[in-house]
């Protein structure tokens, strides 16, 4: 029987304790990027700080931003604020938009994503004496690693199962009896229908499922099939990895580790948003080996401060909504693929895929799906304000993820069609 633990202290102070601290880590970010030179330091000169002691907590806004133009211009180690000896270990994006991330860790930056990790589980009733399957992949993808660490920090037993081999996945979600399950949530569906297939009951208990924004339909889909609480955690690779938020099993909104992450919500001018309303995440980070400074993530949320019922009093953000840079622009009218997602799932099996149309000079919306039920496609246009090309594409038509993240959404430019059938 696991040993679980609760919120730590640091999760429970008031709203003034936490802002004191945030005011003391921000300026000392703000030392070390001066200190470091550099871009950010530079920009910092520029607004007319010279040092930490010139700024308080609510000077942020006026404070200038950083971006993922940044890190690429400065590509590989530009942005390092300690010397290449002091780092311990390189991680990064897929390089899904053109170009890897890379991101540095010191080694009191994996022991703080580490920590952090370690609470992401906790959130989801692990302690020590736990078991958890871990099939986020192991590599450059800040995922594996991640929540691995967090595991051991934790004293939890982890099974470092990385992604595929799903028929061997599911050998051991059998025979080693796991309570935790951490994988992207398009995998865990994956493995769900294999153990459904296979006639293996599962012991698991709750699920941290990330690195794919997903709905509310979709964890009842991942709910049912694994039979646990699915949990959504949040992180960026620029800010720690895995682990910067997480759900605890009240589900309601993503705790934020803000002892050592300030966030913000931004709209797209810049301009900080109402408590509730969606915006643009913007990270503070004080890790030693890449410090940023309100880093611009381009996730779309909505932030609440009101306790949680857990105990916690984190400010909480919603469910990743979308990318600032992934709104479907398709005849005038804005979509994120998560909304379409929301409809979708109410009507048809986890299997689907988006495909923008633009063979033509008046896009069209093609979604894909298999066993759906009639009424999707008077479901989306009323939900969407779109009409929407829906097309019931045999069973095994979707692409299973194994390894990685779900292709949600593909261009068709011309050529042959992105799927068989369409």
């Amino acid at each position: 029987m696991a040993e679980s633990y609760g919120p730590g202290p640091a999760e429970r102070m008031s709203r003034d304790e936490l802002a004191a601290l945030q005011e003391t880590r921000l300026r000392g970010l703000v030392d070390t990027l001066i200190a470091a030179g550099g871009l950010q330091g530079g920009r910092l000169r520029d607004a007319g700080v010279t040092g930490g002691a010139d700024v308080t907590l609510g000077d942020l806004p006026r404070l200038p931003v950083t971006t993922k133009q940044d890190l690429w211009d400065a590509y590989p180690h530009g942005m390092l604020a300690v010397p290449m000896d002091d780092v311990v270990a390189v991680h990064g994006s897929s390089g899904s938009r053109g170009r890897p991330t890379l991101v540095a860790y010191t080694r009191a930056d994996l022991e703080l994503w580490a920590a952090m990790c370690a609470r992401a589980l906790v959130c989801a009733g692990a302690g020590r004496g736990s078991v958890v399957h871990n099939a986020y992949g192991y590599g450059l993808f800040t995922g594996g690693l991640g929540i691995h660490q967090g595991a051991i920090a934790l004293g939890a037993t982890v099974v470092p199962m990385s992604g595929g081999m799903t028929e061997r996945q599911v050998r051991m979600l059998a025979d080693l009896r796991p309570d935790i399950l951490t994988c992207t949530p398009s995998y865990a569906v994956r493995l769900g229908e294999a153990a459904r297939e296979a006639g293996i009951e599962l012991t698991l208990k709750a699920g941290l499922f990330g690195s794919e924004p997903w709905s509310e339909e979709l964890r009842s889909s991942i709910e049912d099939l694994l039979g646990l609480a699915a949990l959504d955690i949040y992180g960026r690779s620029e800010v720690i990895g895995p682990g910067v938020a997480t759900e605890c099993l009240e589900r309601a909104g993503l705790h934020v580790n803000e002892d050592f992450f300030i966030v913000e919500a931004l709209d797209s001018d810049g301009t900080p948003v109402a408590e509730g309303v969606p915006g643009e995440l913007v990270f503070s980070t004080p890790r030693e080996a890449m410090p940023l400074l309100r880093y611009r993530t381009g996730d779309v949320a909505s932030l609440s401060y009101a306790p949680c019922t857990c105990g916690r009093t984190l400010v909480r953000m919603s469910k990743v909504l979308g990318r600032s840079d992934d709104m479907l622009v398709i005849r005038g009218v804005n979509v994120y693929p998560r909304e379409i997602e929301a409809v979708l799932l109410r009507y048809a099996s986890p299997h689907y895929q988006v495909v923008v149309d633009r063979r033509a000079a008046m896009a069209r919306l093609i979604v894909a799906c298999e066993e759906a039920e009639r009424g999707l496609a008077a479901a989306l246009s009323a939900e969407l304000g779109l009409s929407c090309d829906v097309r019931v594409l045999p069973t095994g038509t979707i692409p299973r993820v194994e390894i990685g993240k779900a292709v949600r959404v593909v261009t068709w430019q011309s050529g042959a069609p992105p799927l068989p059938g369409l």
